[in-house]
């Protein structure tokens, strides 16, 4: 493996995304080379993560909070509250597909942002931010669709790699929050990793007393990248 190669760039300063008055940086591999798609899973595991075509990992000089957070699949028992969002989706099906934007995905992508993030600054996305958002030319990328009698509710947007996924983003219909599909999503992941033979679920950064990334670690049992290595998530952790 060439990953040791691969430059790595660091970003310029910017407002964080999770707590806007702190300020971000990250540290990326270069786009352009050509060993990134062998480098990527092993750059998972380091704490890496993907958006469009830049695998990257948070490198902020007065803040630690983003940690990168797995699901180890082959103890994975969900808990009563998920039970019962599996229970309440059980006549959605998940389909693979190729990642490909369709007006009808593009249609529910841009309901999702409007309902769930409006004032975000995403909400006015054409085709082609949608695409450079959630796939690229080299990821292995498929769409999880979530359907229920046809109609479309969800898309996750999942890079299947040999031994895991990265759960890269999901978008549903903002009218059905209550069904609780975001979960389902991760749920219907964990269990296709599972049969696959695969190992873990990457769900990205976790942020300790943030509460949109409050439900990543309600997925036990949750694994934590700390300085020792990967090890068990206590709910006593702290980024």
């Amino acid at each position: 493996m060439r990953d040791a190669s691969i430059k790595l760039f660091q970003t310029q300063e910017h407002a964080c995304g999770y707590w806007p008055q702190r300020i971000a940086r990250d540290v990326i591999l270069d786009p352009d080379d050509p060993a990134l798609p062998q480098a990527y899973p092993h750059m998972l595991a380091l704490g890496f993560r993907r958006s469009g075509r830049h695998v990257y990992r948070p490198r902020c000089a007065a803040c630690q909070a983003c940690v990168a957070l797995r699901v180890a699949v082959a103890n994975f028992v969900p808990t009563r509250s998920q039970k019962r969002c599996l229970a309440r989706n059980a006549r959605v099906g998940m389909i693979d597909q190729p990642a490909r934007r369709s007006s009808e995905s593009f249609s529910l992508y841009r309901r999702y942002l409007s309902g769930r993030h409006p004032g975000g600054g995403m909400e006015a996305s054409g085709g082609d931010e949608f695409d450079s958002f959630l796939t690229s030319e080299w990821s292995p990328t498929r769409f999880f669709e979530f359907r229920e009698e046809g109609r479309l509710l969800a898309v996750a947007a999942t890079d299947v790699l040999p031994d895991a996924l990265s759960a890269v983003y999901t978008f549903y219909d903002p009218e059905l929050a209550s069904r609780g599909l975001g979960t389902l999503a991760v749920l219907r992941q964990i269990e296709w990793a599972k049969r696959s033979g695969r190992t873990h679920v990457y769900l990205g950064f976790w942020i300790d007393g943030h509460p949109k990334m409050a439900y990543k670690s309600g997925f036990r049992p949750a694994e934590i990248l700390t300085a020792s290595g990967w090890c068990k998530q206590t709910s006593s952790a702290h980024a």
